[in-house]
């Protein structure tokens, strides 16, 4: 930890740098021994870029690949995969004013799910919100990330209720949707409106508990182990996925399945 800050410091004299976060499953205690250490980079434009990368290439011994702004997609925006003492340090960029808009959206009850690499249900906005509240501020020269992080541990009620009543009406409708494609025996669509159902389910759970969910790694596990859920839905969750089959029989009974299970969660979720 203490070579970790060491790193922050240095980072936070980077021009357009704000603060550092350490986020991810380090920041939540639910690490593994090989798990990545995500630092958060907050910053404001112009950020200089060329003062990154010459600090990467001191830091891991050789030239590193360090993006611009943007360089990962439109919401984790970019940064750099590093390798550090042996220990692998991601390098995550975040506009600190997107973030302070998307917190204020959430206030409002507002949220936006965007498309980006390497996140199959999609970037859910308030994670921006989330990142913030549960994460690890290793360096915070004006205190910015610390004061965001006190308004960010309270989850917004208008927040809550616009996710579980999301939920409440488009899981049912998408599984809906998913009969037509498996009376035809198309897996492929049948799997994806069940993916989507699932993750609309999940985000429901957690915003009813008033938890942050920051992206789909674990999440239905992590949904299974909230006060509000039911014992035994992350293994129904997951059931579903190993029984959809190929042909309209297995599809639709699969599709059954997901039916009771998204009213029994809907039906916990006016309680």
């Amino acid at each position: 930890m203490e070579r970790l800050t060491e790193i922050a410091n240095r980072l936070a004299e980077v021009g357009g740098v704000v603060g550092v976060c350490l986020g991810g499953s380090r920041a939540r205690g639910t690490h593994s021994p090989d798990s990545d250490y995500d630092l958060g980079l907050y910053y404001r434009p112009p950020l200089d870029t060329a003062a990154l990368r010459v600090l990467a290439a001191e830091l891991t011994g050789g030239p590193v690949e360090v993006t611009e702004p943007g360089g990962w997609g439109p919401w984790v925006d970019g940064g750099g995969w590093l390798t550090i003492d042996g220990h692998r340090v991601d390098w995550i960029y975040r506009d600190m004013d997107r973030v302070h808009r998307v917190w204020q959206q959430c206030r409002a009850g507002q949220f936006e799910i965007g498309a980006q690499p390497g996140h199959p249900l999609g970037v859910y906005s308030h994670a921006y919100a989330g990142e913030v509240a549960v994460g690890r501020i290793l360096a915070d020269p004006g205190g910015e990330l610390r004061t965001l992080q006190e308004q960010t541990r309270l989850y917004p009620e208008p927040l809550r209720e616009a996710l579980v009543g999301n939920a409440q009406w488009e899981a049912p409708f998408i599984l809906t949707a998913a009969r037509k494609g498996a009376a035809r025996g198309d897996a492929f669509y049948v799997g994806g409106c069940l993916f989507r159902a699932v993750g609309l389910l999940v985000h429901a759970l957690h915003a009813h508990a008033r938890c942050w969910v920051l992206n789909e790694k674990g999440a239905v596990a992590s949904a299974g182990e909230l006060p509000n859920s039911s014992a035994d839905f992350a293994e129904r969750a997951h059931a579903l996925f190993s029984a959809l089959g190929t042909t309209p029989d297995t599809l639709t009974a699969t599709l059954d399945d997901a039916d009771r299970l998204v009213t029994e969660v809907c039906r916990e979720l006016v309680r």
